[in-house]
């Protein structure tokens, strides 16, 4: 045995924080988290938006898991001492809590599986204007500062690690062209709404377009908009399919069935194109596990939760 290493042990609840809320009626059967747990643990309490309790199934066809139960909380804010304190042993971060969390805890992290982009509305029909806005996003400055460098800067739907051709779409910043595209357009046509969860995120872009002669109000998320800040998973590492799932998630035209690497990558050119859609980021999934928690990590590359091999260091024998 390695020095050091524990035995897995039965027992436990493992107690979860999320960032969001799942504000389903019933327990959720797909998706790259609850559905594993369903494989696995039988759901015992369901509050939507705010709190999931499963149990262990004696007769998982993996075999039973370690764990007893599963608490998962969601919708909660940062709470930088969690899991010091001991009220949760894995807690969703956002990427600006990362680097706070890295010095006192382990990190899970998933590949770049979140896609954050601008989805235009109807209203918002002049191509010029469009295009105008995808060339004032400064995404240097919002990664490095709002994001803590994490994530991937991308002006591409799908992430390199799954099309391999991310990098042929430029994410740069050009004022200049932006204004020249804008020249003819005329001043109440510059005038959009944006709609954003992330308000200082949408603020930083509102602002990083006045530069070129756009007015964008920032507006919650829930509120009616010319754009939104939106943020679509990435739930299949096949190129064509996750195409479709994100294009789907945008309300972009379904693009034409593909199965060779370069009809994928003509399918995508033809939805960016459009302008319809500006891609931003490319950001992973990423939790703070507590010190008690053994096995894992606890998710894959695609985020989906293995919490069926953890254990908990101190559970019953």
């Amino acid at each position: 045995m390695v020095r050091g290493a524990t035995r897995p042990r039965y027992g436990g609840t493992l107690r979860v924080e999320l960032r969001e809320a799942i504000e389903s009626a019933d327990p959720p059967q797909s998706g790259p988290r609850m559905a594993q747990l369903n494989s696995a643990f039988n759901v015992t309490r369901w509050e939507a938006g705010r709190r999931a309790v499963f149990a262990a199934d004696e007769y998982a066809a993996g075999g039973r898991p370690f764990l007893d139960a599963i608490d998962i909380q969601m919708a909660r804010p940062l709470r930088e001492r969690a899991i010091e304190l001991g009220r949760a042993d894995v807690v969703e971060l956002a990427g600006a809590e990362v680097r706070r969390a890295a010095g006192t805890q382990r990190i899970w992290s998933s590949s770049p599986v979140r896609l954050l982009a601008l989805a235009f509305g109807p209203r918002v029909d002049d191509l010029r204007i469009r295009q105008a806005l995808a060339l004032t996003v400064d995404r240097s400055a919002i990664r490095n500062v709002l994001l803590q460098r994490q994530g991937e800067i991308s002006a591409a739907l799908l992430p390199q690690w799954i099309s391999g051709y991310a990098f042929l779409f430029p994410a740069v910043a050009d004022i200049p062209r932006a204004r020249a595209l804008l020249a003819g357009v005329p001043p109440a046509a510059r005038s959009m709404t944006l709609a954003a969860a992330d308000r200082t995120m949408a603020e930083r872009i509102a602002l990083n377009a006045r530069d070129a002669g756009l007015a964008v109000t920032v507006v919650g998320a829930d509120a009616p908009a010319d754009i939104r800040l939106a943020e679509v998973r990435i739930s299949s590492s096949d190129p064509a399919p996750a195409l479709a799932a994100i294009a789907a998630g945008l309300d972009l035209p379904a693009p034409p069935l593909a199965t060779a690497a370069e009809d994928v990558y003509a399918a995508e050119r033809a939805l960016l194109e459009t302008f319809r859609a500006i891609p931003l980021f490319h950001l992973p999934d990423l939790y703070a596990v507590g010190p008690r928690v053994r096995g894992g990590p606890g998710i894959t590359p695609l985020g989906e939760w293995r919490f069926e091999n953890l254990w908990l260091e101190g559970g019953r024998p």
